[in-house]
């Protein structure tokens, strides 16, 4: 008896000192991330609230980049914008939902320093960025450590996230590019001017979103808009195409580039992020069709639709400073001051940042990462945000927050299965993890096109004919979107109770 009862114990003790074994091993596995840009900081927030260490690398300010101004984590570098906050009917305002549901870190910090910016969610990127800076610099599980990570990542970092975005330090980018056997893929991102509201002359311009469309911090009145008449806007027209331009520099351009002026002739820009002059370039009216479009705005002077609108987006919380919706551009600084102040209402503008244009460098996923977001060839490296060819401020946060996730779950020795793909977040990582063809992989934002396509019954509603016969007809414009946002917030809230 007393035999049975020492081996009874020893078992016991046996199996708590595994336990506990396991655990310091666990616990012992760090989860390195480069970069502490949206991505990558979603990714450390994720991961260190599961209960991981994790290890924040940032070259800023040791090393700076051609395009970022302060050492802030998740500094916004273009727009101020997150785009539709609209859940039900718009793919990024999903996406923005299912984050929320996820515990983002940036769709928190977000809400907290959001401007007025009609149906968008938009912020003051100064607030926004020290509210995330400070959330990781307090949480107990984040080290962040300030330096360059000039190669592939040690041996011996055996969980690794590289989430370093369009601007990728040349050393790393060459040792993931000399690893992946790929070449390179890149396009080139544009900037919008800001100007600062006192400048702006509202005699001319004035408030007003589109359709009167209140948002998540709006009144309805958001948007400062300049009217152009039919020969105000065809002569704006003309001053974009005759403008000086500013040549790409060194350190954007792939290597064996012959020279500037020819990389210039064929230059991959993303659709989504094209040069004011780039759209003006493909015909008179494309710009009334695009950031310069009139509809649903009534210039109350008049108290008709101009033929055209320049909008201007509120860019910090004390509305000192508004953005040019739209008005990315390479034009040279002193022509931008010149052209832009053409624009009604803007012919005192003060330019608080002019626009630039800058290379954005992404992998082809497709072809390197396996559905978990790790590099085929090498599993310990995962990759996350836009270098996975991800396009948009929350589209790139969104892979960061899965792969901090997967990674910190196969840590713990619990690895998790991907979001249903008919879900935004579950969509978004099928596209670059093998739905999109590699041969002609581009960058892609979060669209409808992305999602498995509804079922009979989900696409159409049923109804009772006058005959009283019970009729099926499909669903359209919002019915159909809200479809698919209740398809996938209900697979979303079905995949979280499996985590």
């Amino acid at each position: 008896m007393i035999m049975g009862v020492i081996i009874g114990d020893w078992q016991v003790c046996s199996c708590i000192i595994q336990q506990v074994s396991l655990q310091t091993e666990r616990m012992s596995k760090v989860l390195h991330i480069i970069g502490a840009g949206l991505a990558g900081s979603e990714a450390a927030w994720q991961a260190a609230n599961m209960g991981v260490q994790v290890v924040l690398h940032e070259m800023r300010p040791v090393r700076e980049t051609p395009a970022h101004k302060t050492d802030g984590c998740a500094e916004l570098v273009c727009s101020n914008s997150f785009r539709s906050d609209d859940h039900e009917h718009n793919a990024v305002g999903l996406l923005h939902e299912e984050m929320r549901k996820l515990n983002s870190i940036i769709m928190r910090e977000g809400g907290k320093a959001a401007v007025p910016a009609g149906g968008a969610l938009a912020v003051d990127r100064d607030i926004f960025s020290d509210g995330v800076t400070k959330a990781l610099s307090e949480h107990p599980n984040i080290t962040l450590e300030r330096g360059e990570i000039d190669g592939l990542p040690p041996e011996a970092w055996e969980h690794v996230i590289i989430a370093t975005g369009p601007l990728t330090s040349e050393p790393l980018a060459n040792a993931i590019q000399e690893l992946s056997g790929k070449d390179a893929l890149a396009f080139f991102d544009a900037i919008a001017p800001i100007i600062h509201t006192e400048s702006i002359n509202m005699d001319v311009a004035w408030f007003q979103s589109r359709y009167d469309k209140v948002g998540p911090a709006g009144s309805g009145k958001d948007y400062i808009n300049c009217p152009m008449n039919k020969e105000q806007y065809e002569a704006f027209v003309q001053e974009l195409l005759s403008a000086e331009y500013g040549l790409f520099k060194e350190w954007e351009l792939p290597s064996g580039t012959p020279s500037l002026g020819e990389q210039e002739q064929d230059t991959p820009y993303f659709e989504g992020c094209m040069p004011v002059e780039i759209m003006a370039s493909r015909g008179i009216e494309t710009l009334r069709y695009g950031p310069m479009k009139p509809v649903g705005l009534v210039d109350p002077r008049t108290g008709e639709e101009p033929y055209a609108v320049v909008q201007l987006r509120q860019d910090n919380a004390l509305g000192t400073l508004y953005n040019m919706v739209g008005f990315q551009t390479k034009m040279k600084w002193g022509e931008q001051t010149r052209v832009f102040k053409t624009i009604p209402g803007l012919e005192d503008a003060n330019f608080a940042r002019l626009g630039g244009l800058h290379r954005n460098t992404f992998i082809n996923s497709p072809q390197l990462l396996n559905a978990r977001l790790q590099m085929e060839t090498q599993p310990r490296l995962r990759f996350a945000g836009q270098i996975t060819g991800c396009e948009g401020y929350v589209e790139s946060a969104s892979m960061g927050l899965i792969a901090g996730r997967m990674a910190a779950s196969e840590i713990l020795g619990s690895p998790i299965s991907t979001p249903p793909q008919t879900t935004a977040v579950g969509a978004l990582m099928m596209h670059i993890t093998g739905g999109a063809d590699a041969k002609t992989f581009q960058p892609m934002n979060i669209n409808f096109g992305l999602f498995p396509p509804l079922s009979r019954e989900e696409a159409t509603v049923e109804y009772t004919n006058k005959k009283g016969k019970v009729k099926r007809a499909k669903l359209k414009g919002n019915d159909r979107k809200k479809a698919y946002t209740t398809r996938a917030l209900n697979d979303l809230d079905t995949w979280i109770k499996t985590l």
